[in-house]
């Protein structure tokens, strides 16, 4: 479609959640230099809004509390999401209430946005989609799916009960190339089988079984990780878990409230970091 050809752009907003890794099993690495993973996700009530209006050129205004930590030239998801969907004028602007480098899907959830608020998450082959980031197939999904493969194999999981959490960040980026390069072992063993029909206890129970095996070689590269990791079991968590490639970190609770005691808890403790209760779905 040449631009004369091109519908007018629409006015549309989209928002951008926070994908968790609750596990993240390593299986393999591929000729290509891909990793092959096994990993269950589920998405938070939180994140970042992507907004688009009609303009005469193509911008992206990036603002909220982590905009700082944000790329605006060609290299930002966003902006490359929005090529690939042959937008060639609008104004895009990126509200950023989810740290960056942070190990829960920011660019690849805004992309995913992006996508959604022009209509074109699902018309866009799988393969293009792809280029965009591993995280980005799983993130247009934006709810509990088991991912394997390279990302691209995502299958929802709506059986998972909404799980309430505490996420905490410490204020560390962290390099998820720069991880994967320090693995020691890539062939791993994939998840156990879930449990059929669970309650929260029981998916807590097979949660503490499995792994993600990226979380040592992130915490040999930036120690506060580990607590991070200690302060949420500290504050009562029934399972702690870092999140991606990190430095997000999860704190899973029987209920809501004892998330909102335990963010209270962590905040006053420490002040610097980064704390949200949430339900994870």
């Amino acid at each position: 479609m040449t631009t004369a050809e091109a519908a007018p752009l629409e006015p549309g907003h989209s928002f951008a959640p926070a994908k968790i890794n609750l596990t993240l099993h390593v299986t393999g690495q591929r000729a290509d230099g891909y990793h092959t993973l096994d990993t269950l996700v589920a998405f938070a009530d939180l994140g970042d809004m992507v907004t688009i209006a009609p303009a005469c050129d193509l911008s992206l205004d990036v603002r909220g509390p982590f905009a700082g930590g944000v790329p605006t030239g060609a290299e930002n998801l966003v902006l490359r999401a929005a090529r690939l969907a042959g937008m060639e004028t609008g104004a895009i602007t990126l509200d950023k209430h989810l740290p960056p480098s942070s190990g829960i899907g920011g660019g690849s959830s805004d992309a995913a946005a992006l996508l959604r608020a022009l209509g074109r998450d699902r018309d866009l082959p799988p393969e293009a989609i792809l280029t965009l980031g591993a995280d980005v197939p799983m993130c247009l999904l934006a709810r509990a799916a088991h991912v394997s493969g390279i990302g691209d194999v995502v299958c929802p999981v709506p059986d998972l009960p909404a799980l309430p959490a505490v996420l905490v960040n410490p204020g560390v980026a962290v390099s998820t190339a720069q991880i994967f390069a320090t693995l020691s072992e890539r062939n791993n063993a994939p998840m156990t089988v879930r449990p059929d029909r669970p309650d929260v206890p029981t998916v807590l129970h097979w949660l503490a079984a499995q792994r993600n095996d990226l979380e040592q070689p992130a915490i040999a590269h930036a120690p506060v990780i580990a607590e991070a990791l200690a302060a949420l079991r500290d504050a009562g968590s029934a399972l702690a878990r870092m999140s991606g490639s990190g430095a997000t970190c999860v704190g899973l609770f029987g209920d809501l409230d004892a998330a909102h005691k335990a963010e209270r808890r962590l905040m006053a403790r420490h002040p610097g970091w980064w704390v949200r209760t949430t339900l994870l779905t």
